[in-house]
């Protein structure tokens, strides 16, 4: 794999933003993954927990907007290549983690 540091500065950026989104996804499923095992038997999540999952949702949100726009920058054919393999290769990597 190329290293991540020769992409152009437009595709790093969107590397980034979906290093970021990424993470932004695994805070807001880990929490509601950990509310879901609190609460399987009985009871339900306080006011603060529903708010914390909304304010990781809104996050996630924000990072998903932010990787949109990075991606929409990428216009050259062969960067956004490079870019794609690097997205696949970086999903593997987490999923395999």
């Amino acid at each position: 794999m190329t290293d991540e540091t020769t992409l152009p500065p437009d595709a790093r950026s969107a590397l980034d933003a979906y290093q970021a989104m990424s993470a932004s996804k695994a805070d807001y499923f880990g929490l509601m993954q950990h509310l879901d095992q609190k609460y399987r038997e009985r009871g339900s999540p306080t006011i603060a927990e529903n708010l914390k999952l909304e304010q990781l949702l809104q996050a996630h949100g924000e990072k998903v907007a932010q990787f949109n726009n990075a991606m929409q920058a990428v216009t050259d054919k062969n960067t956004r290549e490079l870019l794609l393999k690097q997205l696949m290769a970086y999903s593997a990597q987490q999923a395999s983690d």
